[in-house]
């Protein structure tokens, strides 16, 4: 036990504070737990298991289940109708996108079910001059709740059945806990509706063009090339390089025609006006060294930097937009440096925001991370590429030329079948799942290459990782150890208060770390718990995989949260103001519902 304890104990600490990532977090857990055997009871056949677990390969096929539903555009059909329908009424927007964004949940990841609701609810903003921060955090709360509604909702369900079979031969089945989910749901949407919209607050003001919203008034200006100038003759590549500044050219207009990516090959001449990015510190050294004019009362717009809608003649047509690093992104870690971004997308990145903070200063030299957004200029071509790469979440576009509409009754009617098929018991999950791949790939709806990147790894890695860790937590003692130390804590308690305990405290412990690793660890101390007190044990099974599902008191508690910080410009403790009366709400309705309908 003690041996397990400090395992535990480590990988806590390095999931909180992410030193390394966390699914290699989970694989060095796994290694360790196998060259420990003698004391963890772990061999290696045990310890490689989770690679063959039911849940590992259940939930590697719901992603791609996923993404056929997501390339068929259905989503984004549905929300484009949405905002065009309810753009008129504040009440309706919030109620359309809670829906939406709760119902879909259900039934493919959550993840690509927010990537879709960000550029929706950009989208209602700019039409109907609302705050995107009055949408936003809700469509990740009501994502998040809505994976609640059947066994495949979320990751977290998958492996709470897998470790519920092996400790009480009672795996989930599809629609087992989908009546509380609704309720759960409904209660959520109710909250955010009404007493949850007051408390979201106004971060980004309504109406502002992304040059106010990423406040770079102060870092974008005009300057004129003078004739004798240094600068005349050279690249503005090799001109860039030269300059110990931090500086760069966004856009260069000459003789009425404006130049924008790839700027790099082209020669600064005498007369040029240069759109900087700077402060005013390195505008003054540019200024004083370089052989430039301020243009006289220069004011850099949205307009202006969407060449194709500036005054001048667009010699390309570039676009001012927001993308989002997703949050499983392989970029994360990176710097825009090390990415070579510039080369490697064609276009200039002019601010990063990561939450309530935006970043102007030394960009290149600072890593990225996952929900974190990026003011990029590019080309529509280039665009359409950030909103085909997995690694971005394009805020602003809710459509795309390429999605494979006529594959809707298809990719529709095959995760039907899957979702049909487990829960009449025809075919086991993982195998009407995995039949459901060679359907999407067969009938086109997913192209064998995009499998691959459709699978979000790290997940995989991190179930893989933690199964053998609820094993040995389980076979050493561990849990009945933590099982005794509960019962002792909660002495005079009935059983009902103890399942709410149990729920509040590993809804807390979710909000810091990952809500899989939640239900390994807290799963075996909460059978044992219920076990002890004469209490129903599946009672309190349902009762962590809920509460592992609720991370609504921190934007890093839930990926869906982390995607929507930055674009909300929300700061940390926002995610706590609101979320925090809803955890109580849901922790009593939670628990009331599985009293009711399960017994304790």
């Amino acid at each position: 036990m003690a041996v397990i304890f400090g395992l535990v104990a480590v990988a806590l600490v390095l999931f909180v504070t992410e030193l390394v990532p966390v699914d290699v977090t989970a694989i060095a857990v796994m290694v360790a737990l196998v060259v420990l055997e003698p004391w963890t009871g772990v061999d290696a056949a045990v310890g490689i298991s989770g690679f063959a677990s039911p849940a590992t390969v259940t939930v590697l096929a719901m992603f791609i289940l996923s993404e056929g539903i997501r390339q068929s555009g259905l989503v984004n059909l549905v929300g484009a109708a949405i905002a065009d329908r309810f753009g008129d009424s504040p009440n309706k927007q919030l109620l359309a996108v809670l829906g939406l964004s709760g119902g879909t949940a259900g039934f493919i990841n959550n993840t690509p079910v927010v990537a879709i609701m960000i550029p929706m609810v950009n989208t209602i903003a700019e039409r109907t001059g609302i705050s995107p921060s009055k949408l936003l955090m809700p469509a990740s709360f009501a994502a998040m709740l809505g994976g609640m509604l059947t066994l495949v909702g979320t990751s977290t369900n998958i492996l709470a059945s897998d470790v519920s079979a092996r400790l009480l031969d009672h795996p989930f089945s599809m629609f087992e806990f989908t009546g509380l989910g609704l309720v759960v749901l409904l209660t959520g949407v109710a909250y955010l509706a009404t007493v949850g919209r007051y408390l979201v607050p106004e971060r980004i003001a309504a109406g502002d063009g992304l040059v106010a919203e990423f406040d770079m008034a102060e870092y974008l200006t005009e300057a004129v090339v003078r004739e004798d100038s240094p600068l005349v003759g050279e690249t503005i590549g090799a001109s860039l390089e030269a300059l110990d500044v931090d500086a760069d050219v966004v856009q260069l207009i000459r003789d009425d025609r404006a130049f924008t990516e790839p700027l790099g090959p082209k020669e600064v001449h005498a007369g040029d006006v240069l759109v900087l990015r700077t402060d005013r510190e390195n505008l003054l050294s540019l200024v004083d060294a370089e052989g430039l004019d301020l243009a006289p009362d220069a004011e850099v717009t949205d307009e202006q930097l969407d060449a194709d809608e500036a005054a001048v003649e667009p010699v390309t047509d570039q676009s001012l937009v927001e993308i989002v690093v997703s949050p499983e992104a392989s970029v994360i870690g990176e710097t825009l440096e090390t990415l070579f971004f510039r080369d490697r997308y064609d276009a200039s990145v002019l601010a990063i925001r990561r939450g309530e903070r935006v970043i102007h200063a030394r960009m290149d030299e600072r890593p990225l991370r996952g929900g974190d957004a990026l003011l990029i200029q590019a080309t529509e071509t280039t665009i359409g590429r950030f909103a085909a790469d997995r690694d971005f979440v394009l805020a602003r576009e809710l459509t795309r030329p390429d999605f494979r509409t006529s594959r809707i009754p298809v990719a529709v009617g095959i995760l039907v079948a899957v979702v049909a098929l487990a829960a009449l018991e025809v075919l086991t999950i993982p195998v009407s799942a995995l039949g459901g791949i060679v359907a999407m790939v067969v009938t086109g709806c997913v192209k064998p290459g995009e499998m691959y990147d459709a699978v979000d790894w790290s997940v995989i890695l991190l179930l893989a990782g933690l199964i053998p860790l609820g094993v040995a937590v389980e076979r050493t003692g561990a849990a009945a150890w933590l099982a005794d130390v509960a019962v002792v804590g909660t002495v005079g308690l009935s059983p009902v208060l103890v399942l709410g305990a149990f729920y509040l405290f590993t809804a807390l412990v979710t909000n810091v770390i990952s809500n899989n690793a939640s239900v390994v660890l807290m799963i075996p101390v909460a059978v044992e718990t219920a076990v002890q007190i004469g209490a129903n044990p599946f009672a309190f099974v349902l009762a962590v995989t809920f509460a592992a599902s609720s991370a609504v008191l921190t934007p890093i508690g839930y990926q869906t949260n982390l995607m929507v910080y930055a674009p909300g410009g929300y700061e940390f403790t926002d995610f706590f103001r609101v979320g925090a009366p809803l955890q109580l709400l849901l922790a009593v309705v939670t628990t009331a519902g599985i009293a009711v309908l399960w017994g304790v």
